[in-house]
């Protein structure tokens, strides 16, 4: 089967597509065959070696053997089952998050169907279904698991024309929220359009001094901080980052001290988020945003333009023609 493998870290030229054997499914494990897959900013990340923390878990001096095949959302067909599979049959479109095993820029991707999978809406396309998950599963834990989002409550959310923005901008306003956001000047009726009633652009104003105040600040791209975002935070809100190792530390130390607070985690096991995500694409509540489509052999300018840091939403990436 093709895939696309990094040896080392570095640009995006250390990708090279590569021939591997198409894996078997064992025990409880299904074949799909990938149709689309996404690149993120977490795997361009991955792929140089970044933060230089996270190569406890990816190899200290190269990737290790298991992580070399990136790709954390996919979608797919089931095209075998192993011997104890009992939730999925071959035929069945399915889409979901890889995990910490990545992979699935390749044909073929191997699963336990316990993992993050579930079955396509049938008026759903392979690559807006690859493009939903991670951002809307990130999102859902965010506002829904930590920050218990509300009706009448004031959400910002911080690089709002992103992967993980776009979808947060829809759940905070579907959940009864007042929304605002940050992004720059070029997305702004972008995310109006989604939902929130008053974007900042980034490059004229200054969020912090608008006199604003939120019960959730969710800074979905690691560009601001708890200090910087308290003095719009109000008294009891949270403020949400998807990276940084300090933060664990605030989230620990503002759970005792009173007043605003930080919280922060990862979401890992996406069941319940992508039981929701298949409703609401499904019933065409959810948009998803794509900036940009390449095919898999094209996998390394795909990388080199989410490296810029300016995608608007997803870049997909087509693994096989439906």
């Amino acid at each position: 089967m093709r895939a696309v493998m990094f040896k080392a870290y570095g640009p995006p030229e250390v990708l090279t597509q590569v021939d591997l054997p198409t894996p078997v499914p064992r025990g409880d494990q299904v074949l799909i065959r990938v149709r689309a897959t996404t690149v993120t900013s977490a795997e361009c990340g991955m792929r140089r070696g970044e933060p230089r923390w996270g190569r406890l878990i990816l190899g200290p001096l190269r990737p290790r053997p298991g992580v070399r095949v990136l790709g954390l959302e996919f979608a797919g067909d089931v095209t075998a089952v192993g011997p104890a599979a009992r939730r999925y049959a071959v035929g069945d479109r399915v889409f979901g998050f890889t995990g910490f095993g990545v992979g699935a820029n390749a044909e073929y991707k191997c699963l336990s169907e316990r993992a993050s999978l579930i079955t396509m809406p049938p008026n759903v396309g392979y690559p807006e279904a690859a493009a939903s998950v991670d951002g809307f599963t990130t999102a859902w834990y965010f506002l829904r698991e930590l920050a218990r989002v509300r009706p009448g409550q004031r959400v910002l959310v911080i690089g709002g024309s992103g992967s993980i923005g776009t979808y947060a901008v829809q759940l905070a306003r579907q959940a009864g929220a007042t929304v605002h956001a940050v992004c720059g000047g070029r997305n702004v009726k972008l995310v109006e359009s989604l939902g929130a009633e008053r974007v900042f652009d980034y490059t004229a104003e200054d969020f912090t001094t608008s006199g604003e105040r939120y019960d959730a600040v969710f800074d979905t791209v690691g560009r601001s901080s708890f200090a910087r975002c308290r003095p719009v935070l109000a008294p009891r809100g949270c403020y949400l980052p998807t990276t940084g190792l300090v933060n664990n530390v605030l989230a620990l130390r503002t759970a005792v001290t009173g007043g605003p607070r930080v919280r922060t985690g990862m979401s890992v096991r996406k069941h319940a988020a992508l039981a929701e995500l298949r409703e609401l694409i499904g019933q065409g509540r959810l948009r998803v945003v794509i900036d940009r489509s390449y095919p898999l052999a094209e996998i390394v300018e795909a990388h080199r333009y989410v490296d810029g840091g300016h995608k608007v939403g997803n870049v997909t990436i087509t693994v096989a023609e439906d």
